[in-house]
């Protein structure tokens, strides 16, 4: 692997990969974590640091990329940029995560991914559950099951024309939106009083022996497992 190479799979400058080989500077921990996954050896191998804990704690600290104070303040990019680099999964789980359902080019998007090799699953919340109604009212608008119909309307294109694309409806409790692709997350976290689009946003990427993104990965899993099919009736009212 050049030097190039693994400076862009990190996401740090070339220049500063040459330092740790050349001079001996050490990472901070998170790219050494990064950069031990992407060799796929154990970091002490790479560096007898006296700073490094190989522990699940200091694995799942290194699992956040960045925090996002507000939704809002997340790259609109970011979005795209994430699931397009998609090879085998799509998961969306919201409530109505009606902005996305509004993209054009994240529909696109889900056609591409799902015409290739990727499985590409939708979760809405059940817009008649008590979930809902209660996440509407916590966010202080009451309207949180109309959201989700639009979406559903947003959606009938795709529910219609590519029957690959998983949707389902679930009737719990989120406490976080997530947002997967591969071993990229995006986590919108639900704060009592406020709309997601205020709330903070955890950017986690998948680290072998953390545990952090593997946690929200498998409340997908779970809510998947006991969510009902999206209906006809749900997508066309009739």
């Amino acid at each position: 692997m050049t030097v190039q190479e693994l400076a862009d799979s990190i996401e740090v400058n070339p220049k500063t990969v040459e330092r740790w080989i050349t001079q001996g500077k050490v990472p901070y921990r998170r790219h050494q974590y990064a950069t031990a996954a992407r060799l796929g050896v154990d970091v002490t191998t790479l560096w007898d640091d006296s700073r490094i804990v190989d522990t699940a704690a200091d694995l799942s600290k290194a699992e956040i990329v960045t925090i996002y104070p507000h939704r809002y303040m997340v790259p609109n990019h970011l979005w795209r940029e994430i699931y397009e680099s998609a090879e085998e999964r799509i998961d969306v789980l919201v409530y109505s995560g009606l902005w996305l359902s509004e993209d054009p080019l994240f529909l696109d998007l889900l056609k591409r991914k799902v015409q290739g090799s990727a499985q590409v699953r939708i979760l809405l919340g059940d817009p008649d559950c008590a979930a809902v109604h209660q996440r509407g009212i916590d966010e202080g608008h009451r309207i949180m099951d109309g959201k989700i119909r639009n979406a559903l309307v947003n959606y009938r294109p795709l529910f219609m024309s590519h029957p690959d694309i998983g949707f389902r409806l679930h009737d719990g409790t989120l406490y976080n939106s997530v947002f997967r692709s591969d071993d990229e997350m995006l986590v919108n976290a639900h704060v009592y009083g406020i709309g997601a689009y205020m709330a903070p946003v955890l950017h986690l990427r998948r680290l072998p022996g953390g545990g952090l993104f593997d946690t929200y990965a498998n409340s997908i899993e779970q809510t998947w497992g006991s969510a009902r099919p999206v209906s006809d009736h749900d997508i066309t009212g009739a």
